[in-house]
This record gives structure tokens, sequence and C-alpha cells, in this order.
């Protein structure tokens, strides 16, 4: 099979695409063949070993498919070859082959595509547990999302919504708050790390976010939690700015409010069920239109660097998928 590898950690250029083969799945995973990948941050630092989890090389990034079952381990009893599928894999996906475990493989409705399944598990599969498992997230409060352009900002501004949020979308560009507005952002703020605390205490009335979603880190961390609620809920998602940022902890202690991390890939692997029941709810959204990928663009499995390099370049308006 053709495969997208890794065989010197790296930036996008040191990809390479050729031949591979896998081994027959573990008793515990499925061979999924893969019809669309997504393409997410996580990505990026996985090819250069800077991801949480690291393989030995080579291997093949790419965290989520959306594929066709091929074979199955002999513990595996939920599924057979011919079954629809999507699934978070960690690495291995831009390949057209992956092995998959079976507990964040999911069966796929006949209403969902495997192109739109692609481009929500990682993503929306991230925010609904942020803003329903971690933080609460009641109709009527004010969600601010940090990055709200990308693949999960976006999927924030929509799962948001369909909790009864008031989104306030924060991004660096004019072009990218127009396609959060589109999106569904009710209030748009273009920020920088000197104006966001005034500004998201003037968007909400001097009360301060309910819930920050925070993807950016780096400078914008601390203005935006002194923007904060009392009783607030901080999210750490990650720091596509690259850098991690320090908050004073005297912060949280006047605020009465909380940092909580969300890291998807330890809940899916320590609280499967609780995961599964998540993802099963998120695809019922996409099948009943509630929720609708927003595929900036498509690429083929050959030209998968190209698609890393346009989320290093932060290019990237919703989510980048890769085509099998």
């Amino acid at each position: 099979m053709k495969a997208v590898l890794v065989e010197e950690l790296g930036g996008p250029e040191k990809l390479v695409y050729r031949d591979h083969t896998i081994s027959p799945p573990d008793p515990d995973k499925v061979i999924i063949k893969v019809k669309y990948a997504g393409v997410n941050f996580p990505d990026t630092l996985i090819i250069r070993g800077k991801y949480q989890f690291q393989p030995d090389l080579p291997f093949s990034p790419g965290g989520e498919v959306a594929g066709v079952i091929k074979e199955v381990g002999e513990k595996v009893t939920e599924f057979k070859p011919g079954d629809r599928v999507v699934a978070g894999t960690t690495w291995g996906g831009f390949a057209e082959e992956v092995q998959g475990f079976s507990f964040n493989t999911h069966h796929l409705p006949d209403e969902v595509s495997f192109r739109d399944a692609a481009s929500v598990l990682m993503t929306h599969g991230t925010v609904i547990h942020a803003l329903q498992d971690r933080a609460k997230l009641q109709a009527g409060e004010t969600l601010a999302i940090l990055g709200a352009s990308g693949g999960v900002g976006t999927a924030a501004i929509q799962l948001g919504k369909v909790m009864g949020a008031r989104i306030i979308a924060c991004a660096s560009t004019d072009e990218k708050l127009t396609f959060c507005k589109k999106a569904g952002a009710d209030l748009l703020h273009k920020y920088t790390p000197e104006n966001i605390k005034d500004a998201l205490k003037e968007l909400t009335d001097g009360k301060g976010a309910d819930v920050i979603f925070d993807a950016v880190g780096g400078d914008y961390s601390e203005q935006a939690f002194r923007a904060i609620a009392p009783m607030g809920r901080y999210l750490v998602i990650g720091f596509a700015s690259g850098k991690v940022p320090a908050i004073p902890w005297n912060l949280p202690l006047l605020k009465s409010a909380s940092i909580t991390g969300v890291f998807w890939g330890n809940f899916f692997r320590n609280f499967p069920e609780e995961n599964k029941a998540n993802i099963q709810q998120l695809l019922k959204m996409v099948a009943e239109g509630k929720i609708k990928p927003l595929v900036d663009e498509e690429f083929p499995l050959s030209e998968t660097s190209k698609a890393l390099q346009k989320i290093e370049d932060r290019a990237v308006l919703g989510k980048v998928i890769i085509k099998v």
C-alpha cells in the first residue's frame, strides 16, 4: 500500500510518499481501509518529535480516519469487515490502510459521509469533551474562543451554538473573523495580547467570559484570563503560538475561576465508554445537519506535506482533509 512516512523527524518537507506495509491487527485492534483522513495541528508536532506520544521511526502521521473495516483482531467483537467507521488513530492515518484502536473506532451512520466524518472526529471530539465534560457549559453563558478560525476553533463555535452559548470569536485577521461569523459566532474580536483583556470585558458588559477556550497559549493566555468571569472556567486546549504560558496563581484565586486541561487523547484512552457516547452524540448532530464540517481544502494523499505546511503557516480556515 501507499503511505506518507516520517523517516527523519522534521518539517513537512521531510515527509516521503512510498510503499509501506503494516502488521496484522493486534488482538484489540482493527485494520481500516482509509477513504479520508483529517489533518490537525498535532500532526505538525508528531512529525517533529514534539507530541505527547511518539512512535518509532518510520511511521505515518495522521490521527483520524474514516473508511471501511478490512480486518479485525481476535478479541474484537463490535466490528466486522465491511463496516463503515470513523476512528482516532493518534498516528498512521496518512496511508491507504491503518491499524486502529477498537475502543476509539466508531460505527458511521449511513447519513454521514466519509469526508464529513474525517473532518469532525478529532476537532469536534475534543470540543464536545471540553465544553460538555470539562466546562459544563450552560445555555446563556458566554464562550470566548481564542484561535477561533482553525479546526478546533470553528468546532467550538458550532458546538457552543448548539449548546446555547453566546460566542465571542477571537482571531488575528479580518478574513478569519469573517469566516468565524459565517460559522455562527455572535461577536468578533481582532485580537493582540495587548487588547484582549479590555475587549472581552467590553463585549461582556464588564462581567467577563464564563468560559474561555484557548487553543493558542503564549502571550494571549494571561491577558485573556484576566477577563474571565467570577466562577469562570478556562480551558487549556493547546499552544498553537508555540509558547506555553505561565499564569500567576493569584489570578484563579481572586476570580474564583478554574484552569482546566483538555487532552482528548488521554480521555479516549482512559474513558472509552464516555468518549464513545460523546462521539455517537456528535455523529448524530452531523447526521441531523446541526453541525456541518467546514473544509478549507482537500488534498490527495501524495500531497499531504502541502496540507501540513498550510496548517503550520496558519493559513487554514476550518479543516484540511486528505482524500485517500
